[in-house]
C-alpha cells in the first residue's frame, strides 16, 4: 500500500474507543479507511455509536510517528526476510484469522512473505516447563515440521520456544510453500519479547513467519498476550497443550480454539506435576490424548505421508516422537527413577543405594544429559534425544 493508504489504515485502527468490530462495520458500509473518513458525523453514527463517531474525525496524535515508522521499518529488512503490513482485505492475510469475531484490522508481517499458512497446529504450554516437557515440545515441533504441518505459537519462554525450534529443526532446508513456523508475539515487530529469543526470532523469520495486530513499537504490556491467543487458536486446525498449570493462559488459547470449532489435544504428565494438572483438566473435559505426533495427524484427519520419512532416530518413525532411553541396562538407576519427577529420598528407598553412591551417579547421569534436577530437590529423567 503507498503512503496515503497506509497512514489512513494506521489512523482507523489507531482511533481511540474503535475496536476491531466496529472498523469491519464501517468498512462494509463504506468500502475504505479513506472513505470511512470522508463521510459526516450523521452518517458515520447510523453504523457506530455517536461517542465513535466523534472520535473519528479526530486524527490520532501518534499517526504521522507510526506512518514514519512503519515506512522505514518496511523498507529495511534482513538479506532473505520480507517486511510487510497486511490490511484486512490483503491476498496476504491468512484466511483462517476470518473466521475470528475480530480479526486484526492490520496485521504486521516479518520472514517469508510469498509463502503461504498451510495445515498447521498450535503448539501450546507453560513458560516453566519441567525439562522433559520443553524436551517434549521440541521433538513434537520436530516431528510435526517433519510430517508438513506448520508449528503455531508465541515464542514465549517455555513451550513456545521449544516448539519453535523442533519445528525449524525438522524443516526442509530450502524454503517450503507454506511456513514451517509461525510465530505471534504480542509486540510490535520492531522488537523481540523475550529478549532471550532474539536468535530464535531471527531463524523463524528464515524459514517461517512471525506475525503481529499491535503497531510497532508496542512495548509487552500484560494484557496484550492473552489477546493474542485468539490468532494462535484461529491459525491451527487444532491447539495441542503440551503442559499447562490450572491457570494457565495455555488453557485460554484451548478455550479460544473449541469456541472456534477447533481441536483440543493434551499430552497427559505426572500427577504430582502441577504443570500437568491443566493437561489432565482439559483429558477430563473431552480434549484428545496424546502420546505421539501421529496421534495429532489421526486426530486433525490428515494424510502425511512425510511422517514415514525417519525422524532422526531409530524408533519407529510412525511415532513421531523419540523413544525414551533403552539402555536401562546400562544404567539400572534410569529403570528405577522412571519419568516422574522423584526426590531424592523416594527414589534411594526404590533402589535401595546408599546415599553417597546415590548421589553420585544421579551426577553422572546429570551430566550426560540424561536426569534434570528440578526446583525442591527433585529429579527427572530425560528422554534420549
Amino acid at each position: 500500500m503507498d503512503h496515503h493508504e497506509l497512514r489512513a489504515w494506521l489512523r482507523l485502527s489507531l482511533t481511540d474507543g474503535v475496536g476491531n468490530d466496529a472498523a469491519r462495520r464501517l468498512l462494509a458500509c463504506f468500502g475504505s479507511p479513506h472513505a470511512i473518513f470522508a463521510q459526516p458525523p450523521a452518517a458515520l453514527a447510523n453504523v457506530v455509536t455517536p461517542k465513535q463517531a466523534q472520535a473519528l474525525l479526530q486524527e490520532p496524535h501518534d499517526v504521522a510517528l507510526q506512518c514514519v515508522r512503519t515506512q522505514q521499518w518496511l523498507a529495511h529488512a534482513a538479506p532473505g526476510v520480507g517486511h510487510a503490513v497486511w490490511a484486512l482485505g490483503d491476498r496476504h492475510y491468512p484466511e483462517a484469522l476470518l473466521q475470528l469475531a475480530d480479526p486484526p484490522l492490520m496485521l504486521y508481517a516479518q520472514g517469508q512473505l510469498e509463502a503461504s499458512l498451510g495445515n498447521a497446529v498450535a503448539v501450546v504450554g507453560s513458560r516453566n516447563p519441567t525439562p522433559q516437557g520443553a524436551q517434549t515440545a521440541e521433538q513434537f515441533g520436530q516431528a510435526l515440521s517433519e510430517a508438513g504441518l506448520g508449528v503455531v505459537s508465541g515464542l514465549a519462554l517455555g513451550v513456545d520456544g521449544a516448539a519453535h525450534r523442533g519445528a525449524l529443526r525438522g524443516a526442509a532446508t530450502s524454503c517450503p510453500a507454506h511456513w514451517r513456523t509461525v510465530a505471534v508475539v504480542g509486540t510490535g515487530l520492531d522488537r523481540v519479547y523475550p529478549r532471550q529469543h532474539q536468535g530464535l526470532a531471527a531463524n523463524i523469520a528464515q524459514q517461517g513467519i512471525l506475525l503481529s495486530e499491535y503497531p510497532l513499537g508496542t512495548p509487552p504490556l500484560a494484557a496484550n498476550f492473552p489477546k493474542r491467543n485468539r490468532l494462535i487458536a484461529a491459525l491451527g486446525l487444532g491447539t495441542l497443550v503440551v503442559e499447562a498449570a490450572l491457570q494457565s493462559g495455555s488453557l485460554i488459547t484451548a478455550r479460544m480454539a473449541l469456541d472456534l470449532g477447533r481441536d483440543v489435544l493434551a499430552i497427559p504428565g505426572s500427577i504430582h506435576s502441577p504443570q500437568s494438572h491443566g493437561c489432565h483438566a482439559l483429558i477430563r473435559q473431552g480434549a484428545k490424548l496424546v502420546e505421539t505426533a501421529q496421534d495429532v495427524i489421526e486426530e486433525l484427519q490428515l494424510s502425511s505421508p512425510q511422517l514415514s520419512l525417519g525422524l532422526g532416530a531409530a524408533d519407529d518413525p510412525s511415532s513421531g516422537v523419540l523413544a525414551p532411553p533403552a539402555d536401562t541396562q546400562a544404567s539400572p538407576l534410569l529403570a528405577h527413577l522412571g519419568f516422574a519427577p522423584v526426590g531424592l529420598d523416594a527414589l534411594q528407598a526404590r533402589c535401595g543405594l546408599d546415599t553417597a553412591s546415590l548421589q553420585a551417579q544421579l551426577l553422572t547421569l546429570e551430566l550426560q544429559g540424561r536426569v534434570a534436577r528440578l526446583p525442591g530437590g527433585l529429579f527427572q529423567q530425560l528422554a534420549s534425544g
